[in-house]
This record gives structure tokens, sequence and C-alpha cells, in this order.
């Protein structure tokens, strides 16, 4: 019997965790996890997400808001408005909702936050500091994936973790976490992504296999092997006419038959994707910490 990997119970669970901390944080510094959102455009998927993200933050007792700006907005408006928050005690973690406006360059608006409040680490000095295995800010969703496998009871040391995806935000920051010498870590990873002839090859030699191409239902049950691990990081919207919206919401993995060989296996939804946000928040309370002891030291 294939074991449902259950990111919602992961993420309330980690979501109390960091709401007792916030309370201990609070009587003990006087301080109030605090973060900023901005969101330019009108992305409907990005508006949802922020909501949520907004949503959990006040539940958990952060100071919490959201920025929206038109698609209209400037990059050098953009940049004015992170140098404000970069400039504001109250806000300890500053996210830019992705994707930008097309005129707006990503990698500038990245760079332009200060580390210290990267609470979505994408910042180079973040991405550097994960590399050679420094403390620093985990990218959410690689973090949201490290915590199901060691919460679930997968600890990844001496496993083949296969990755399907090089993204920057999924794929190779998680290679980097996992190929550390840690606890938690220790794996042996591979990254496999289109330039491979024949990407069933890799991904029957794992372990603990990671889809994150963005492409749905594309790794079937063939290509798992027997008692794998199956992390399914998509969310994709397919057309379905039977289906009450007119689609369904599946993952990069087809999962009714990668769960009659699968050990065990994330759903979507309701797997990798709410941890995600929960993991935003434990970074946001990282940042506030690390400004209250920085006010201590002072």
């Amino acid at each position: 019997m294939t074991h449902i990997i259950d990111g919602k119970y992961f993420a309330d669970t980690i979501k109390e965790e960091v709401q007792r901390e916030t309370e201990h944080l609070k009587q003990q510094y006087g301080i109030v996890p605090g973060l900023a959102v901005i969101l330019v455009g009108e992305n409907p998927a990005s508006q949802a997400y922020v909501r949520t993200k907004e949503k959990v933050a006040t539940e958990l007792g952060f100071y919490s808001f959201t920025n929206h700006q038109p698609a209209t907005l400037q990059e050098h408006e953009l940049l004015s408005l992170i140098n404000m928050y970069n400039n504001d005690p109250r806000i300890h973690g500053i996210l830019v909702q992705l994707p930008l406006p097309k005129h707006i360059s990503e990698h500038r608006i990245i760079e332009a936050i200060n580390p210290d409040k990267d609470v979505d680490g994408f910042h180079p000095i973040t991405l550097g500091k994960l590399l050679i295995g420094e403390d620093t800010f985990k990218p959410c969703t690689p973090a949201g994936i490290q915590e199901l496998l060691l919460r679930s009871g997968y600890d990844p040391a001496g496993k083949h973790v296969v990755i399907v995806g090089r993204s920057t935000i999924v794929g190779k920051p998680l290679a980097a976490m996992l190929v550390q010498k840690q606890a938690g870590a220790n794996a042996i990873v591979t990254i496999v992504h289109t330039a491979a002839p024949d990407i069933s090859y890799y991904t029957k030699q794992a372990d603990i296999l990671v889809a994150a191409m963005g492409k749905p239902e594309s790794i079937h049950g063939s290509m798992i092997k027997d008692g794998a691990i199956v992390i399914d990081v998509g969310i994709n919207r397919v057309e379905d006419p039977s289906a009450p919206k007119g689609y369904r919401i599946v993952g990069d993995v087809h999962f009714s038959s990668a769960a009659e060989r699968a050990q065990a296996i994330t759903p979507v939804p309701g797997g990798v994707g709410v941890m995600t946000v929960a993991m935003l928040m434990k970074n946001t309370l990282k940042a506030a910490y690390r400004y209250a002891l920085s006010l201590k030291q002072a």
C-alpha cells in the first residue's frame, strides 16, 4: 500500500511551531516578525498565492501586508519600494512575487533585496551560502521538500536522489541542499533535464525521485523504480470538461500509475505546494530572530 505523504499535515505542524516561536520572540524581545509582499500586475495565480501568504502570516501573528502595484509599474519605482522596505525596521522579510512584467528585470529586483531580508532565498549571496553549506535562508520549495522527507521518515542520507528539473527556484538549490555533508542531507544527487536522450534511464535509478519540470503528468509509473519515494513539485492546470470548473490540477507525475510502484508519494494538491508557504513563514521568523539578536549585540 503506497503511503501518501500529507503535506497539509506537516505544513500545519510547522505553522504551529512558528506560531509558538513568534509568541516567544514577542515576549523575549518585543519584536513582531514583519513580512512585506510586493505584487506587480494582475496574474490570477500570483494573486491567489499572495492572498494565501498574507492570510497565513496574519494567523501566525506576523505584521504582514501586501503592496499591490499595477503592471505598468516601472523598474526604478519597484527598486525604490524595495529600498524603502530594506530600511524599514518593522520589516524582516521582503518577497517580490514572481513572475514580474517583462519590462522589469527579475535579476536586478532580486539583487536589490537586502540578503538579511531575503526570505524567498533567491538572492545570489543566499544561494552562494547555500552552495557552500553555510547557514542561510533556504528557498522555500526545496526547504519544504527536505522537511517533507525528514518528517515522513525518509532521510535522504546515502540515498540516490534524482531531481528532474534544473530551475534556480527548485532543482538547483535542492541539489545544493541535499548534497551537503549535513544532517538531513548527505545524499547522492543527480539532476536530469531535457538534454538527456532518455530521462527514464535516470528516474529508474532513483531511491527518491523529485519531479520539478512543470510538465503535467510527464513521469509515469513505468519510469519509477519499485519502492521509490516520489516527490511531485508540479502544479499544472489541465482542461477537463467533466470537472466542475472545466479544469483540474495535476502534478508532474501521473499519480495513479506512479502510486502502483512507489513506496510513498506526495499528492497534488496537498503535497509540496502547501509546504512552500509554511517555509516562507519559518524563514521570516528566522529573519526576525536574527534582527533581534543583532539589536542585543549592538
